[in-house]
Order: C-alpha cells, then structure tokens, then sequence
C-alpha cells in the first residue's frame, strides 16, 4: 500500500523539519508493527507557497518532495498535492508543529479497519490553552454553530455531525477525491471539504486529536478568514437548492480549479 502526507507550508522552517522527522519516524514504527503484514510506503508531499526562508530546503533535507505553488490560498495548496499525490490513502497536516502528524498511521490503521472514508480530527476536546487565542477560539465557535444550523437537515440525513469545521488534520482514502467537487482556494476549503464527504454519502468520522501551540507567528487573520468561510457556508447553502457549485469570489482570477 501506498501513502501520502501532503502540507502546505509558508516560512515555515522552524518547524517543518520537526513535523517531517516525526512523522516520519512513525510512520516507520508503525510499519514493525501495526502494519507489520502489509507496510506502507509513504511519500512526503510538501506544497510551499512561495517561501522567502529555508522552508523548501529543509523539507527536502528531511525527505519531501517539494511543490511550489505560486497562486495563493490554503485549498489552492492542498488541491496542488491532492493532484500530485499517489497514495492509496491521503494524510494532511500542516507545517506549524500544531498538530500530532506521530498519529497519523493510528489513524489511517482505523480508517481501514473500520471503514470510513474519511477522517477529520477535532483539535476542540483536547485544546491547549496556548494553542489558540481567545479570538481564534470564539471564531471557531461561531463557524461550527452556523454550519449546525444552516447543514442540520443535511447532516442529520446523512449522519453525520461536525464539532471541528475548521480542522486541517485529515485521513481519507484517495477515491474520495472522485466523489467531491472542490471550489475554494483560501481558507474555506477546510470546511467545504468536509461538507462535501458528508453530503455525497461517504462515511466520516471525528476523532479528537491533541492540538499544540505553533511554532512562529501565525499567520491566520481570524476576522477576515473568520468572514470568508462564514460568506462560504451561507452562499453554498443558498447555492444547494439550486443545484450550482459555488465559486471561490476571494481567488485571483487566474487561480484553477478542480473540475473532477
């Protein structure tokens, strides 16, 4: 079996040679054991929007392949690596140190045996108090309350709840890909991703995850990404009675777009 770890990444080289060790080291632990009769071979994608530090250099040191991404936005990224991507299962982190990439093979061993297609990690349940601000903690918590409230006769037939839109941890099988339509390049595809798993049937699952203070200054406004994803929910839940996908109005003109 074939696996990829995807990361968007933006100065980040404090970091980004941590956040690649260490999953690389579990990955190759959890090979001895977890997947001791059918081990996975793992690539490490890194997509580095324009970088001005040693942030691609170093990601290479530690093994990734690197992918520059001039066109902005972190759904512009992850489309980049989902396409160059070969695995048979997708795993996403970033290169903050935030969040727990050791954990990733757990999560992909209960993919598999379990049989989502999906999984979202929630970073809420086990917050470090220093991992987000207060501000950035009231933003996710009005982002989650709309989308119960505008998705709750969706979500309820298809299941499936979500407590952590915003979360950038995933693991999910490649033929997800198929199966969803992808139109935002900034900071609304996290939660765009999600809603399109559940909507098209696919079997999701949260799992709660640790979620660490970053390493750097970051780099999220949370009142204008904050506006951005909540202009997103209402337009694709207006959008939806009419059968239209829902175009990305913060993307430059020239950005692509996944049409699969």
């Amino acid at each position: 079996m074939r696996g990829t770890l995807v990361i968007p990444t933006l100065n980040e080289a404090a970091s980004v040679g941590h956040v690649l060790d260490t999953f690389r080291d579990a990955a190759a632990a959890a090979n001895r054991t977890l997947f001791h009769d059918d081990p996975i071979d793992w690539e490490m994608i890194v997509v580095d929007g324009a970088s001005t530090d040693a942030t691609a250099e170093i990601a290479r040191k530690a093994g990734a392949r690197v992918i520059s991404e001039a066109r902005p936005g972190y759904g512009r990224a992850y489309q980049t690596g989902f396409a160059a991507a070969t695995g048979d299962v997708i795993a996403t982190a970033d290169g903050d140190a935030t969040y727990p990439v050791d954990e990733i093979p757990r999560l992909v061993r209960r993919l598999l045996d379990e049989g989502f297609d999906f999984i979202t990690c929630d970073r809420l349940e086990q917050l470090d108090a220093k991992a987000m601000t207060r501000e950035h903690r009231v933003g996710n918590w009005a982002l989650n309350f709309v989308l119960k409230v505008l998705y709750h006769r969706y979500l309820r037939a298809a299941g499936g709840t979500l407590s952590d839109s915003q979360s950038g941890m995933w693991v999910f099988r490649r033929e997800v890909l198929a199966r969803v339509r992808a139109t935002q390049d900034g900071m609304p595809f996290s939660e765009e991703l999600k809603l399109e798993v559940l909507l098209n049937g696919l079997r999701l699952k949260e799992v709660p995850i640790r979620y660490a203070e970053r390493w750097g200054a970051p780099k999220l406004s949370s009142w204008r990404d904050g506006r951005r994803n909540l202009e997103f929910l209402v337009r694709k839940r207006l959008a939806m009675g009419r059968g239209t996908p829902v175009p990305d109005r913060n993307a430059p003109a020239a950005a692509g777009r996944r049409t699969d």
